[in-house]
């Protein structure tokens, strides 16, 4: 099974998202959507992998308190993929470190691109000639949550794309944010 561990996005920040999107669509881009249903914010992408267990025993072992995110206020892009960006935070990368360092720990195979924290909006994103809107023109308003878990996700592929399930989550060892 394909899996990945993620952080699941609250609904203010869902809506900020959707928003764009919405901008995005108005301003002549074409390609897939991400659902709001499928909006995350991946730490590690597994791929391939039949244990699912083994991941989630990796996950228990990393421990974290609750911190916010926050939305960086612009959509970038790797290519044709437009995304979201969150503001720089020590807390999210320390966390994506300790995640991948107990993955490595248990021979658990991930992808080991540098850690970028972003949302993916749109794939395979095209805007047809002559359009002078670009998605950096998409301002995202602020939106912000508390990081109170890590989901380990399955994808299935489906006759409309990608399918996100939750197959295992670790919550936070420490709540000090209410």
């Amino acid at each position: 099974m394909r899996l990945f561990a993620a952080i699941q996005l609250e609904d203010n920040i869902k809506s900020v998202l959707t928003e764009a999107q919405k901008a995005l669509r108005k301003g002549g881009y074409s390609g897939r959507f991400t659902d709001i249903s499928s909006l995350h914010l991946t730490l590690a992408f597994i791929g391939e992998y039949s244990s699912p267990d083994r991941v989630t025993d990796a996950m228990e072992r990393v421990d974290f308190a609750a911190f916010p995110v926050r939305l960086s206020g612009y959509v970038g892009n790797f290519g044709d993929l437009l995304w979201a960006g969150t503001e720089h935070s020590a807390e999210l990368e320390g966390l994506a470190k300790k995640l991948r360092h107990e993955l490595a720990e248990e021979q658990i195979p991930f992808d080991k691109k540098k850690f970028n924290p972003h949302i993916t909006l749109v794939r395979d994103s095209y805007i047809g000639r002559g359009n002078s809107f670009r998605f950096s023109d998409v301002q995202l308003e602020q939106a912000e949550m508390i990081v109170r878990g890590i989901s380990l996700m399955r994808t299935d592929f489906g006759k409309h794309g990608a399918i996100y399930t939750e197959v295992g989550y670790v919550g936070c060892t420490d709540d000090l944010l209410g």
